[in-house]
């Protein structure tokens, strides 16, 4: 949902307050993120741990929830940004930095309850279309995956399919079905 008509540039949107939920700037737009529910942030929580404790120990990448990333002439705020180990930018005391001023290498967005699939989709290709490697949109009511790369058309996902996402996290394992898994409280 817009929630302005008024075109504003990067640097004019980078100087308003921060809100909750947070606004985003992509394709020209000032949008605001909707307000997850359960299963949404379970199932970001469940990916983000699942790529976590691959990664992490490996050195390959970070996976960090609700980061706004300023590249491309946007500024989102995706679900889940994923950086490889050696892109996160840090401080001068190697702290993680405040300020990502570089494209995730993953993109993860999960559809929540009234949110726009063709828009979420359109989403993930901006985010492809300005540097992003890999983009995914997850759909906990319907159970599939999509898969954004450039020069492709998205990749549906169901069931037993792998999520591969190779590229950036090599041999990293993890099912359609074993996310959703993460949904239920058992």
């Amino acid at each position: 949902m817009a929630i302005t008509e008024q075109r504003l540039t990067l640097e004019e949107f980078l100087q308003l307050p921060e809100e909750e939920p947070p606004l985003e700037y992509w394709d020209g737009r000032v949008t605001r993120k909707v307000s997850p529910q359960g299963q949404h942030s379970m199932l970001k929580l469940g990916f983000a741990n699942r790529i976590n404790d691959y990664a992490v120990p490996r050195k390959l990448a970070r996976a960090i929830p609700e980061l706004r990333a300023t590249f491309g002439g946007g500024s989102p705020v995706p679900d889940l940004a994923v950086y490889r180990w050696d892109r996160v930018p840090v401080d001068p005391d190697g702290k993680v930095s405040n300020v990502f001023r570089t494209p995730p290498d993953i993109a993860i967005e999960v559809v929540s309850p009234g949110q726009s699939v063709p828009e979420l989709l359109k989403k993930c290709r901006w985010f492809v279309d300005h540097g992003v490697e890999i983009a995914v949109l997850a759909h906990p009511g319907q159970e599939w995956v999509r898969l954004v790369r450039a020069g492709a058309e998205p990749l549906l996902l169901r069931g037993a399919d792998r999520i591969d996402l190779d590229a950036v996290l090599p041999g990293f394992e993890l099912t359609v079905d074993g996310l959703f898994a993460t949904l239920y409280h058992e």
